[in-house]
């Protein structure tokens, strides 16, 4: 097997084959709903959707669990279903698992380390992970990726596109073109290992001097565009941790406010997902960072309009604010769009605006912006829709997925402090040389 995968037309057939009937059956259901008057049992074909795509090794069932968090990316019946997907797929097997090693690093792979579990540690959607140990007796994760992956991916945005040109036609409230876009470029990305190794080098930089989190070392001579070979770190899930040690909740919201945030506001750097599966806990409260395929790099600009939003909505300056969505890439926003969308910026900001130790949402739902999500979008039904604009699709993603993530964790911080602490003496021009720096450093490219 070649180093790099093919995207190959009987790799795409096979996948059409084994998503169509599932994606198949939402749009002629839609359909009917639509042009015969039909109704559609949303909350019944949800869950049979849900099955479908959950027997499902690889994107597509990436792609659900990203849409679950997306506020208004699909109607909340869909969303409580996806939010149940698992992360983890049934593992490759131990002769499998030779084949890939052999193509990767070559036939004697083996020779490479001083040991290699033969079970896989942890099964994900794109590959799994191994416990190894280097010759030097370095603990390790070898995460390896499942066959055929470039096919399967471009299989399923083809039906991610369908999915959306339905709901489209559906609720015309919110234009997808630019979510699915970048949806579709993240996604690409993730496929190359060379690239994640790029990103967790360039966390391990900016999180240098952050206390409270860490990201593992890359083993470059261990890895591959198709395996990446990190050291091991131990750690406990989150929610297991804090069953046993509830008061270490604030704790570990505040450092994953700042492994989150750190690299935003001082290099315009976002981790794009957000899944409890993507750290684990220290004894001492500090976490791990283990996952760096949906890395997204903002224009300085971006990062300054989410400072002048915050400024604006605080001080009432409407022109400013106008300006900020202006930058983030809403064309032409008309008064009337701006205050539709303060509304969702109002939420998500005001946690940010009061200088006291509170929850994360006030009301306890157990869906974080779910209510406010619901009221925006009736309101861009009614003043003619929006289209959302890439940059703003991960940077949302993110804030929504760690405010449900706090939301768990009933943490009482005050988060206009850890954000004051962040923003302090902001400046866009230092924030675009530092990016440069850093960027250049690990050999990535600039944000267009």
């Amino acid at each position: 097997m070649a180093n790099t995968e093919r995207n190959s037309l009987g790799g795409r057939l096979a996948r059409y084959a084994r998503v169509g009937t599932a994606v198949g059956g939402l749009a002629a259901r839609f359909a009917g709903e639509r042009v015969l008057g039909m109704t559609l049992e949303r909350d019944k074909h949800a869950a049979e959707l849900r099955v479908a795509l959950g027997g499902l090794k690889g994107p597509l069932m990436k792609v659900a669990q990203l849409l679950s968090t997306i506020p208004d990316a699909l109607p909340q019946e869909y969303v409580a279903e996806l939010q149940q997907l698992q992360s983890d797929a049934p593992a490759m097997g131990w002769p499998f698992v030779k084949r890939r090693m052999a193509a990767e690093l070559g036939p004697a792979w083996h020779k490479r380390f001083r040991g290699f579990e033969q079970t896989a540690a942890a099964a994900a959607s794109l590959g799994q992970v191994h416990r190894a140990e280097g010759p030097d007796g370095r603990r390790l994760a070898c995460k390896l990726q499942y066959p055929d992956m470039a096919s399967a991916v471009e299989a399923d945005l083809r039906q991610l596109a369908l999915i959306f040109a339905i709901f489209e036609r559906y609720d015309s409230a919110i234009s997808t073109r630019q979510i699915q876009a970048e949806i579709a470029a993240r996604l690409r990305e993730e496929l190359d290992y060379e690239r994640e190794a790029k990103h967790a080098r360039l966390y391990r930089a900016m999180l240098a001097d952050t206390a409270g989190v860490h990201v593992p070392d890359v083993v470059g001579d261990l890895s591959t565009r198709r395996l990446l070979t990190m050291e091991w770190v131990d750690g406990r899930r989150i929610l297991d941790f804090v069953a046993e040690h509830p008061d270490a909740r604030n704790d570990l919201a505040m450092n994953m406010f700042r492994a989150w945030y750190v690299p935003f506001y001082a290099y315009g750097v976002i981790h794009g997902d957000p899944h409890l599966g993507n750290y684990t806990v220290r004894p001492d409260r500090s976490i791990n960072l283990l996952d760096f395929g949906c890395i997204r790099v903002f224009r300085p600009s971006f990062v300054k309009g989410v400072t002048d939003l915050y400024n604006a909505l605080r001080t009432g300056d409407d022109e400013l604010a106008v300006e900020s969505y202006r930058i983030w890439g809403f064309a032409n926003p008309t008064k009337e769009l701006v205050d539709v969308l303060n509304i969702w910026a109002r939420f998500v900001y005001a946690p940010l605006m009061e200088d006291r130790d509170r929850r994360i949402q006030d009301s306890d739902t157990g869906l974080y912006g779910r209510e406010t999500a619901e009221k925006v979008h009736a309101e861009l039904r009614r003043v003619g829709g929006v289209e959302i604009p890439r940059e703003f699709v991960f940077m949302d993603r993110a804030a929504i997925g760690l405010g449900s993530v706090f939301l768990h964790l009933k943490a009482e911080v005050n988060w206009y402090r850890l954000f004051q602490e962040l923003i302090a003496g902001f400046d866009v021009d230092a924030l675009a040389a530092r990016q440069a720096t850093a960027l250049e450093a690990q050999g990535l490219p600039l944000p267009e």
